[in-house]
Formats: structure tokens, sequence, C-alpha cells
């Protein structure tokens, strides 16, 4: 609290003082405007190859292929996006527990793997894993 010295009498003054929040804040204001742009800088992405040591491999595994061209394999058979869970419910016997190998041509892009990604997920196969081209481990 703070005292009014005027004359004799002294009374109190029940305001706050403001000054230093107003101050830290400024200060936190500076510091957050110099630090955002830092934090989202936008470069272009090379993705690498996998170093990671290989996972074991089930006995038969279940891929979905998606070719250069956009189409679709599960297993060995042709099939059409629309008819992807059907498919894979032919392949794992409505199992749905069972973990998808996803591999796609390097030509193909994002948003048509994101797609196959969505589809999956939409079928209820949610164990997907992404098979990648393994480079040997430098020692």
């Amino acid at each position: 609290m703070a005292a009014n010295l005027s004359g004799d009498e002294l009374t109190e003054c029940h305001e706050i003082n403001v000054t230093p929040f107003i101050d830290v804040m400024l200060v936190l204001l500076i510091i957050f405007m110099v630090a955002a742009p830092l934090a989202t800088v936008d470069v272009p992405v090379d993705l690498p190859s996998s170093s990671a040591p290989p996972q074991k491999r089930p006995e038969a595994p279940l891929f979905v292929t998606v070719k250069g061209d956009g189409s679709l394999l599960v297993g060995e058979t042709a099939a059409a996006r629309a008819d992807l869970a059907a498919a894979l419910d032919r392949q794992t016997g409505g199992d749905k527990e069972t973990r998808v190998f996803l591999r796609a041509d390097r030509s193909v892009d994002y948003g048509t793997l994101m797609a196959v990604m969505d589809a999956l997920r939409d079928s209820a196969y949610l164990k997907v894993a992404l098979v990648g081209v393994e480079e040997a481990r430098a020692r």
C-alpha cells in the first residue's frame, strides 16, 4: 500500500501500481515477437531414407501398394480405392488388428498417399506401417 504524505494527515491509497506489470508485459511481448518467426521457419524438405534397424517381419505381411499411376494393389491383387475396405477384409478375414504395410512409388504425390491412408483409417485398419528403402548403416 502507498501512503499519501500531503499535510499532517496520513491517508492510505488503495491503488495498485501497474507500471512494473506493464514493463514486464512489454518485455515479454518483445521476446515473443522476436522468437515467433524463428520457431516457424519455412524450408523445403527433402526427406532422407531411414537408417533405423529393420523391425521383425511377420511371416505373411499384408502389403498395400500405391503404384506410380495411383492404382492400388492389396497383396498381389489390383483393387480400386472405393473397394479397398472389401479387398482388405478378404485378405485378412475381417481381422482389423492386422498390420498393413503401405508402400508407395517414389513418384506418388503426398495427397494420393494421404488419401489411401484415410481410406485405411475409414475402413478401421489402424495399424499401418510405412515401408521404405533400408540403407546400410555406417559403423
